[in-house]
């Protein structure tokens, strides 16, 4: 069948001019004359035979018409937008560069990935990880992955997953020397990282106790060594959930003590503003929000 469909010039060009409710600034952006601009509104007009604009002198305002019909034609552009950049980039190899955090890189990401690149399975992923603070010029990425909330110039983000942090350690040293409560960590050697400094500190704080009664520590540059420390029986370090549910679902790691659980800064996604648009940008942030909550 045969769609009647209206003039695409003449659509295209109510739509910018619908944006901006201005007809000036419609024809800046499309490159063209106000005059051009008026001539074609008009002919969408004549052919849908509906007044889409009120005419004040040189103001023009959307009627209620023009508002609901601008609704619908920018969904059917976006629309075709996205199934053109789908077809362009079908049977290329594309590709997705990847920043994230390193002990979420190891902990939780990687773990996971293997389900994205079922669903992807002509991208190619270049991840890397890096626990430095992201601007204008210090990483090339397309999503990366960050601690916030947090300012990222030039940037779009979205918190996508919560995090907590308890007590962990072996289930050999839980054994060998049980905790019970949190006055019980004065046995253990306590396992910090440069990542996170004042980790330890605040969770003693929150459980009533004072830090300068725990004078047993060890340092690790990364929070991941520290957790691997954990695992291998050298102390206490406090994990975050959700990332070490692995650890723990696996037996390597049990949780020492459940209260005080105290909230650490969430997971965002991050994305360049050039790079937002893109399809396969969309669904990868899309897909990190999903998997955060199947935990």
């Amino acid at each position: 069948m045969q769609r009647k469909l209206p003039p695409l010039q003449a659509l295209k060009v109510f739509e910018c001019a619908a944006r901006h409710e201005h007809f000036s600034l419609a024809a800046e952006e499309l490159h063209v004359t106000h005059g051009a601009v008026s001539r074609q509104v008009a002919v969408l007009e004549d052919w849908l035979g509906v007044q889409v604009f009120h005419r004040r002198g040189k103001r023009v305002q959307l009627t209620d018409d023009g508002r609901r019909y601008l609704v619908t034609v920018q969904a059917a552009f976006d629309s075709v937008a996205a199934a053109s950049a789908r077809l362009a980039e079908s049977g290329t190899v594309r590709t997705l560069r990847i920043n994230a955090l390193a002990t979420f890189a190891m902990r939780w990401l990687l773990p996971r990935l293997s389900r994205f690149q079922r669903l992807y399975p002509a991208v190619e992923l270049k991840l890397a990880t890096s626990n430095t603070a992201l601007t204008d010029a210090s990483e090339v990425f397309d999503v990366a992955v960050r601690r916030g909330p947090g300012h990222w110039a030039n940037c779009e983000s979205r918190e996508f997953m919560q995090e907590t942090e308890v007590p962990v350690c072996s289930p050999a040293l839980m054994l060998q020397s049980p905790i019970r409560e949190p006055a019980d960590l004065r046995h253990h050697t306590l396992l910090h990282s440069d990542t996170r400094p004042d980790a330890w500190q605040k969770w003693l704080v929150s459980a009533g106790l004072s830090p300068q009664a725990f004078g047993k520590r060890q340092f690790f540059d990364h929070y991941y060594l520290a957790l691997q420390a954990a695992a291998d029986g050298l102390g206490v370090a406090l994990g975050p959930l959700p990332l070490i549910l692995d650890e723990i679902d696996s037996g390597r790691l049990v949780v020492a003590l459940r209260k005080p659980d105290v909230p650490a800064r969430s997971y965002w996604w991050i994305v360049p503003r050039q790079h937002a648009a893109q399809p396969l940008v969309r669904d990868f942030c899309k897909w990190l929000e999903d998997e955060a909550r199947r935990e």
